[in-house]
């Protein structure tokens, strides 16, 4: 029987919480406390600078993060990360950055780090086809590199590193646009997180920058306001107008977490539990849904596998949009078949995907 509402496997944007849909619902009416649509409330009233405020506190309680890091809500998408960051620290180096090429997404960083000045790739993954991530003794970090830089979870390869990488005397950045806020992450031994939202924490139109105080204080001084971490700094986030409703959801994604779900050690717990059914529906196949990353190496946010050929990817594709399962085609990069089951994406969901998967084996005499 088809699910009663259409179930959000997308890679983006990603589904979000009930609760918090409905609080939406509301806001686009009335925001409560305001009698005011969120859609039509200014960015330098003082309600919004409070939703700043409290949003920055959430996320300092539930990352555990320390007094000397900064918390910014910027636009743009990880893609304006990819040259801002290296705008600040790579600018004028003559020492190389040192980056992970690991799929997709961390492809799309290296180029455009490669206008501001010198870099090397670590290592790649690409002779391999982006099936696995490097192992430690195929790391071999300099102790004068101006940074580090890696993607913590590849979404279109579902690919996850389950370790902090890197040296700790050497700035550590992380791309965590799809995994944040999905479970631990050791924030104080990064120097830089950024993530943007539509994933787990919300609708596009806002990023996430958590930004350690020393690491810009050699930054170049002739950059572009928008682009300059200091005056978004100074700004508390409010240079110019800001996403107010995308960043209005992110507060309501954020009290759902620390009220609702108890905080991000129970949200992994959570994460982990959904990642497990649905890879055991995969491994207890017979090959019949065939895993595309390598077992140490598997996302707990995305599901990547294939069937047997195309034309059998196509119908299953079919016949799952017509039970009610939204967004299981795989990335254009890499065809196939992609599960994403991010924070708001229920266990109950990834049952129902489960029990469809497993009655498309049968009907398929396998």
């Amino acid at each position: 029987m088809s699910p009663r509402n259409e179930l959000n496997f997308s890679g983006g944007p990603g589904a979000l919480p009930e609760t918090v849909l409905a609080q939406v619902r509301e806001a686009i009416a009335a925001v409560p406390e305001v009698g005011l649509s969120i859609l039509g409330i200014s960015h330098r009233s003082d309600w919004f600078c409070a939703v700043i405020a409290e949003l920055e506190r959430n996320f300092r309680t539930l990352l555990g993060l320390p007094d000397n890091y900064h918390v910014l809500f910027l636009q743009g998408g990880a893609t304006q990360q990819f040259s801002m960051l290296p705008m600040h620290l790579l600018r004028g180096q003559s020492r190389p950055a040192e980056y992970l090429h690991t799929g997709y997404w961390s492809g799309k960083a290296i180029p455009e780090a490669e206008l501001e000045g010198p870099l090397k790739v670590l290592w790649s993954g690409a002779a391999n086809g982006f099936h696995r991530l490097p192992a430690d003794d195929e790391l071999i970090f300099a102790a004068d590199a101006p940074y580090l830089h890696y993607v913590s979870n590849e979404t279109v390869e579902g690919l996850q590193f389950h370790r902090v990488l890197g040296r700790d005397d050497v700035p550590r950045i992380c791309d965590m646009s799809s995994d944040f806020l999905s479970r631990p992450c050791a924030a104080e031994r990064f120097s830089l997180i950024y993530a943007h939202a539509q994933k787990n924490i919300g609708p596009a139109g806002v990023t996430i920058v958590l930004l350690r105080d020393e690491l810009i204080e050699q930054a170049p001084s002739q950059l572009p306001s928008f682009l300059d971490y200091r005056k978004q700094i100074q700004a508390h986030s409010n240079l110019n107008t800001p996403p107010v409703f995308a960043i209005y959801v992110v507060l309501l994604v954020s009290r759902w977490l620390l009220n609702d779900i108890g905080g991000i050690e129970r949200m992994a717990e959570i994460n982990r539990r959904k990642a497990e059914s649905l890879y055991a529906t995969l491994d207890d196949s017979d090959g019949f849904y065939r895993g595309r990353a390598a077992l140490a190496d598997r996302s707990l946010m995305n599901v990547v596998f294939n069937l047997a050929s195309p034309e059998r990817e196509q119908h299953f594709l079919g016949a799952a949009q017509a039970a009610g399962f939204s967004g299981l085609g795989g990335h254009r990069a890499i065809g196939g078949i992609r599960a994403s089951i991010y924070n708001a994406l229920t266990e109950a969901a990834v049952d129902e995907l489960r029990g469809f998967m497993d009655d498309f084996r049968r009907r398929s005499g396998a």
